[in-house]
């Protein structure tokens, strides 16, 4: 039976006499001890084929926990004196080109990250099946803007899914209704790690077949592991195509761009990294910096403490990462042959529902820049990065500040030049179908600044909001915004309901 394998070991002396340092001495340990647990897991697996790819995911797994061990013992952080803004050629700004051949679109695949649930915004199962705009779910748009770029081209974009565990089954289940469309759609499953037991350090799944809640998607790092295990990496490239296109599924400005494309390939990049302007609302986004000479993602949980001050100000650090990447597709296969990836790793502590505290090991794929030749940064106008993540954003989507057209929203041209309105919809508004419940109609917003309700509020039909509005029906007060209200700079507070008779 093939085991996992283990680093390189190192003898470990201090100045001149045996001493292992006890906390390399306690890594040491925990490492033997779960790479015996995970050996034990894989044997239990009897399918062939269910175990070859069971085991490839312990291997990818058991040298991120290593490294954490390691990393841990070290206590290994960033030198911030070595952190500057990137340089002029690490980000470049998005620029319209004349003439780009759609031809080039033949080598483009697209992939959304579709592991997510819908459960923050209160839907069961993935997040991608939500109606976001006139009964169309994030699925059935990234579908329609495919299939039309197929069509107007005359070109094959295969649309790829990356589901996790959690979404599979459904979204094998929901793709079907697309077979008569103009579209390859191809999935594939992000890997699926074990969580690890804080205290003991040992995995929670004691066999392949243990509950779900033993097991977790370990971010959208995973995603070089996960199409190299696959093998659809070599499929895609076999098929002739060159580079893949990578965006959140919940982000619906991440659309293909012909511009984006055409500079990465005349700049020759394998990685590029589409970053916008920060805003109040976006402090706490990673950030392209420059490391000793080569561009680097910065993520908040990597900032020391005091400097989180300086991280989140717009004044040294200008720009965020929007989670849009493009990437040369043999350079990943380069990449994972050299087995040279080794991506920051991010410590997610979570409490299970029996109590029990558990830590997860994850990446993030911005990081991966660092790995590639010649990667940059393109700023990209922040229409490009439209996600939605609760019912706030919810509202201005399937608000008339949005056009809808062959699957892609543009903001209304009256409203081009005045940016998104700040929406904040209180825990009443938390899930889709509290939502919907509560407003008649969708109000008009197209000259709103900013609009918070708090507490148990109902809007009628062909309300319209302007200005500043505030709305907070404090406990045990309720108020109902009548049909066809007009609010402009308005407070509301207290019970307001207006019965018909």
């Amino acid at each position: 039976m093939a085991t996992l394998q283990e680093p390189g070991k190192k003898d470990v002396r201090q100045r001149g006499h045996s001493a292992i340092d006890f906390k390399s001495a306690t890594t040491g340990v925990a490492a033997k001890t779960m790479r015996n647990e995970l050996n034990r897991m894989v044997s239990g697996e009897t399918d062939a084929q269910k175990k070859k790819i069971f085991e490839a995911e312990m291997q990818s797994f058991f040298l991120l926990f290593n490294r954490f061990l390691t990393e841990r013992a070290k206590g290994e952080k960033l030198d911030w004196e070595k952190i500057n803004p990137p340089k002029p050629e690490q980000v470049r700004p998005y620029a319209a080109l004349p003439n780009v051949d759609p031809s080039i679109l033949n080598k483009l695949a697209v992939l959304k990250l579709n592991g997510g649930l819908g459960t923050t915004m209160g839907c069961v199962g993935p997040k991608s099946i939500i109606e976001v705009r006139e009964g169309m779910t994030f699925l059935d748009l990234s579908v329609r803007q495919i299939e039309h770029l197929n069509e107007k081209y005359n070109v094959n974009v295969p649309f790829i899914l990356m589901n996790s565990f959690n979404t599979d089954e459904d979204t094998a289940r929901i793709i079907q209704k697309y077979q008569n469309h103009n579209i390859n759609i191809l999935t594939f499953n992000q890997s699926r790690y074990p969580r690890v037991d804080k205290e003991s350090l040992l995995p929670c799944p004691k066999e392949t077949t243990s509950d779900k809640a033993n097991w977790y998607p370990p971010g959208h790092g995973d995603i070089f592991d996960a199409l190299t295990n696959s093998g659809l990496l070599d499929k895609l490239i076999a098929a002739g195509k060159e580079y893949i296109f990578i965006s959140n599924v919940d982000n619906l400005g991440a659309v293909v761009d012909l511009n984006i494309f055409q500079t990465m390939i005349d700049a020759q990049a394998e990685y590029v990294m589409e970053v916008t302007d920060k805003t109040k609302a976006d402090v706490k986004g990673g950030t392209i910096i420059d490391y000793e000479g080569k561009a680097r993602l910065l993520e908040v949980a990597q900032v020391p403490k005091d400097h989180l001050d300086e991280f989140c100000s717009t004044r040294k650090f200008k720009i965020f990462n929007t989670n849009n990447i493009w990437c040369n597709l043999k350079a990943i296969k380069r990449v994972m042959d050299e087995d040279a990836l080794s991506l920051e790793i991010i410590v997610n502590n979570k409490v299970t529902d029996a109590g029990q505290a558990v830590i997860q090991l994850e990446t993030a794929i911005g990081a991966a820049i660092k790995h590639f030749d010649s990667a940059i940064g393109i700023n990209v106008p922040r229409s490009r990065f439209l996600p939605v993540k609760s019912c706030s954003d919810l509202l201005l989507i399937k608000s008339k500040l949005y056009n809808l057209e062959h699957g892609v929203l543009t903001m209304d041209k009256s409203r081009e030049f005045g940016g998104t309105p700040v929406v904040k919809l209180g825990d009443q508004f938390k899930k889709v179908a509290n939502f919907e419940k509560r407003f008649k109609s969708i109000p008009n917003i197209t000259e709103l600044d900013h609009l918070t309700v708090a507490g148990d509020v109902s809007f009628g039909k062909g309300v319209r909001l302007a200005g500043t509005c505030i709305i907070v029906a404090n406990e045990g007060n309720k108020i109902m915004i009548p049909d066809g209200t007009n609010l402009e700079n308005k407070l509301i507070t207290g019970n307001l309901s207006i019965i018909d008779h």
